[in-house]
């Protein structure tokens, strides 16, 4: 009688720690994230603290999953949606989509991501519009917001919509 017993003990405890050991790879995964840019010539800051899951293919492609939209303050206010794409390679993101920056009053959609360790600066563009800020900026990874808190009033219509898909 205690084959059966033992049997039971253990076919309910591998549902429970398959449960555990995704949890740890979701955690490991965004810490590997962060980990990975600096591989490729990125500051770990430029990705905030909330990853939970994603993917790298062998040309580089890439989507990042967040826990939730959200808002970080930089020199400027910036917006991540849940998920992120683009592709990667040595000191730059292309094809980027799923990060807005607010310039004056306006939202733009940050395309590409590059690094200038020379100068220290990281070229954040626009189409053919950029901008150059100090890569020291984004040397740590920062909390995501729900709610857009930082320098000035930020008028609710002015916002993207934090919307789930």
């Amino acid at each position: 009688m205690a084959a059966p017993i033992t049997f039971h003990l253990v076919s309910a405890a591998v549902p429970l720690l398959l449960l555990i050991l995704l949890s740890a790879d979701s955690l490991a995964y965004a810490d590997q994230v962060h980990d990975m840019l600096p591989v490729y010539g990125l500051p770990e800051g430029l990705l905030p603290d909330s990853v939970v899951n994603g993917t790298l293919s062998e040309n580089g492609e890439f989507m990042v999953e967040l826990a939730s939209p959200c808002y970080i303050q930089f020199s400027y206010l910036v917006y991540y949606e849940k998920i992120i794409r683009g592709k990667i390679s040595y000191g730059a993101i292309s094809d980027l989509s799923g990060i807005q920056a607010k310039h004056f009053f306006l939202w733009v959609s940050l395309t590409a991501i590059e690094a200038h360790p020379a100068d220290g600066t990281i070229e954040f563009k626009v189409g053919f519009l950029s901008e150059s800020l100090s890569a020291s900026e984004f040397d740590s990874i920062r909390q995501c917001k729900a709610k857009a808190f930082g320098r000035g009033f930020f008028p609710e219509e002015l916002l993207p919509a934090i919307s789930e898909v």
